[in-house]
C-alpha cells in the first residue's frame, strides 16, 4: 500500500477499466485513506472514519468491476452483496448482518491461506514421516541396536527415493477424515441460524474416517494439508481474520437503488425497503456485529454502494442512510469509441480472451479495426434501442459474431480466421435490424 499512490491505483484500474475517471479518482482516494490512517497514532486512528462512496450509474458501466478490483489491489477481504436480498429484521429472509459475517469468512479463510503457506515447509517434513510410515513398515520391532541401525537404512533409502520422486506412482492405503457438511445461513421457517450454530454442530457431529487406496503423489498432498491444520493456532487466525476485516475489509452493496422507497408510502413493499434502510444504518455507522470467529466492529469497513437510480433517486434514501455515504461519483453511459477500446485495451479484452480460446483449438483469430468498431456500432445501437446493459452486451454480440467458429473449430484446425466489416455485417445485420429476434437474441 505505501507504493500504491492515488495515481498509482488509477493507472492499475485503467488497466481493466475504461473511462470513468471520476469514480477512480474517488476510490483512489478512499483506498489511499486507509493507508493513511494506519500511519497515525492509536488516539486519532480511531476519529478517523472510512468516507463511504455512492456509485451511480446505468448496469454494466463498470461499478462492480472497480470495487472488486480495489479490493484485489489492497488484498483486503471483499464482498459483493444485493441490496434487494435482505429483509428486514424479523422478516422472512435474511438480515443485514449477515453480510459482516459473510466479510469475516472471507477474511479468515484469506488468514488461513497465508498461514497454511507459511507453515507449509514444516507441514511437508510431518508428511513425509506419515509417508514412510505407510511405505516401510518393518517385519518386527528391532530391539537390538544392529537391527535398529538396518532399518534406518532402509527408511533414509525411501526417503531418498520418495524425494527424488521414484514412488509418486505407488499406491498405499490412508486414513482421510471427513467433517460433516453444514449448509450455513438458513434455518427450517427461512430465517438466518444463529451465528453460533455451525461451530456447535462442527463440534456436536462427529468426525469421520474412511480408508482409501491413493498414490503416493495424492496421499503427499493430504497429508500436508492435515498436518497445517494442525500447526495452526485457531484462536490467532480468528484474532487476525476479524482485525483484517476490520480495518481493511470492503463491503460493495450493489442495487442500492431497489430499497430506495418513494418516501410517502407507509404500506406495501415500501415499508420493508425502508426497513432494511433502517437496519443498514448501524452497520454503515459503526456497530458490534456478533459472528462464529468473536465480534466484529464495522466502524471502519469501507461501504461503497451502487445503483442505477433510473427510478428511484438517491433522494428517495432515508436521510439518515445518505449521510452514511458522504461521497457520490456519477458513471457515465457508454459510447461506442468506449466499446472499441473495452474490447481492445484492457489486459481482459474480449478480443484477447476468444484468442487465447481459439488458440487451444489451434485457431488463429484476428480482428481489424473497422471490425471492432463494427461491433461497437451494434452494441450501442442494441442498447439505445432496448434496455441499456452497457458493455455486457457486448458479451452478447461477440457471442454471436463468433457462434460458428467457437463450434466448428475442432473440425477445421488448423485455420486462421480474419474478422473484418464484411464478416460482422454477414453475421450480424439481419439479426440486429430485426427488432423482435434482437430484443429475444442480443
Amino acid at each position: 500500500m505505501k507504493v500504491l499512490t492515488p495515481r498509482a491505483i488509477v493507472e492499475q484500474l485503467d488497466q481493466y477499466i475504461i473511462g470513468q475517471d471520476e469514480a477512480k479518482r474517488s476510490v483512489a482516494i478512499a483506498l489511499r485513506n486507509r493507508w493513511r490512517r494506519r500511519q497515525l497514532d492509536e488516539d486519532m486512528r480511531r476519529e478517523v472514519l472510512p468516507k463511504n462512496i455512492i456509485m451511480i450509474g446505468p448496469t454494466g458501466v463498470g461499478k462492480t468491476e472497480i470495487a472488486r478490483r480495489l479490493a484485489g489491489l489492497a488484498n483486503a477481504p471483499f464482498i459483493k452483496v444485493e441490496a434487494s436480498h435482505y429483509t428486514e429484521v424479523g422478516y422472512y429472509g435474511r438480515d443485514v448482518e449477515s453480510m459482516v459475517r459473510e466479510l469475516v469468512e472471507l477474511s479468515v479463510n484469506m488468514v488461513q491461506g497465508e498461514m497454511m503457506e507459511q507453515v507449509r515447509p514444516q507441514a511437508q517434513l510431518r508428511a513425509e514421516e506419515r509417508l514412510l510410515d505407510q511405505l516401510y513398515e518393518p517385519a518386527e520391532a528391532a530391539a537390538e541396536p544392529e537391527h535398529q541401525e538396518k532399518q534406518a537404512r532402509a527408511r533414509d533409502r525411501l526417503r531418498t527415493m520418495l524425494r527424488e520422486g521414484k514412488l509418486e506412482e505407488r499406491e498405499i492405503e490412508i486414513e482421510v477424515s471427513r467433517k460433516p457438511v453444514i449448509v450455513q445461513g438458513v434455518g427450517f421457517g427461512g430465517e438466518e441460524l444463529g451465528v453460533d450454530m455451525q461451530g456447535f454442530l462442527e463440534e456436536m457431529l462427529p468426525t469421520r474416517t474412511e480408508s482409501r487406496r491413493t498414490r503416493v503423489e495424492e496421499a503427499r498432498e493430504v497429508f500436508v494439508h492435515e498436518e497445517s491444520e494442525k500447526l495452526l493456532d485457531k484462536q490467532s487466525i480468528d484474532r487476525m481474520a476479524r482485525s483484517r476485516a476490520e480495518e481493511s475489509g470492503i463491503i460493495f452493496i450493489d442495487e442500492l437503488d431497489k430499497i430506495a422507497g418513494s418516501g410517502a408510502a407507509s404500506r406495501g413493499p415500501d415499508v420493508s425497503r425502508q426497513g432494511v434502510q433502517r437496519d443498514l444504518l448501524p452497520i454503515v455507522e459503526g456497530c458490534a456485529v456478533p459472528t462464529r470467529h468473536g465480534i466484529v466492529h464495522t466502524d471502519h469497513i469501507l461501504f461503497i454502494a451502487a445503483g442505477a437510480f433510473n427510478v428511484a433517486k438517491p433522494s428517495d434514501l432515508v436521510p439518515e442512510l445518505q449521510g452514511r455515504f458522504p461521497i457520490r461519483v456519477e458513471l457515465d453511459e457508454l459510447t461506442k469509441e468506449d466499446f472499441v477500446r473495452i474490447l481492445r485495451e484492457p489486459r481482459n479484452a474480449l478480443v484477447k480472451q476468444y484468442r487465447a480460446l481459439l488458440d487451444t483449438e489451434r485457431i488463429e483469430l484476428a480482428f481489424q479495426d473497422d471490425a471492432l468498431e463494427r461491433i461497437a456500432e451494434f452494441a450501442e445501437q442494441i442498447n439505445q434501442r432496448g434496455q441499456s446493459i452497457g458493455a455486457r452486451r457486448l458479451h452478447t454480440v461477440m457471442e454471436k459474431l463468433l457462434e460458428t467458429v467457437s463450434f466448428e473449430a475442432p473440425e477445421i484446425a488448423p485455420g486462421k480466421l480474419v474478422v473484418d466489416r464484411k464478416y460482422v455485417d454477414e453475421k450480424l445485420t439481419a439479426l440486429v435490424e430485426d427488432e423482435d429476434l434482437t430484443r429475444y437474441i442480443l
